[in-house]
């Protein structure tokens, strides 16, 4: 577990060092309609609340399977970055977001050899 909460910090301070903290000025808070792709090829569905608690920086929450995934983020430009705890693997993601304000990236899971894909359609 302590591995984890120190992978925690290190992505953090990861993403802090490699996005400018300038937020999107299209980016928003509220609901999301979210489609994936897991790494193993299954596709699922479910819920994304994003709700802005800083400048450039955001709480997440999805809603996937009745199964809720906490995490955070950080927005420079145009991109999004997460961090979240899947169980006691932790994940992260970058996403694009879209002139229709979709959100549309990929994520992983550290130490993982392939990555998943989501798109998040706001509501």
């Amino acid at each position: 577990m302590m591995r984890y909460k120190a992978a925690m910090r290190l992505l953090r301070i990861l993403l802090l060092l490699l996005l400018v903290a300038a937020p999107a000025a299209a980016q928003r808070s509220g609901m999301y309609d979210v489609t994936g792709r897991n790494p193993d090829g299954s596709d699922y569905v479910g819920t994304l609340l994003l709700q802005q608690v800083g400048v450039s920086s955001f709480r997440i929450s999805w809603t996937i399977a009745g199964n809720v995934i906490e995490g955070a983020g950080m927005v420079s430009g145009l991109m999004l970055g997460v961090v979240f705890q899947l169980g006691e693997q932790t994940g992260m993601g970058m996403y694009e977001l879209r002139p229709n304000g979709e959100l549309v990236g990929t994520w992983t899971i550290l130490g993982s050899q392939a990555t998943g894909q989501e798109t998040l359609r706001p509501r």
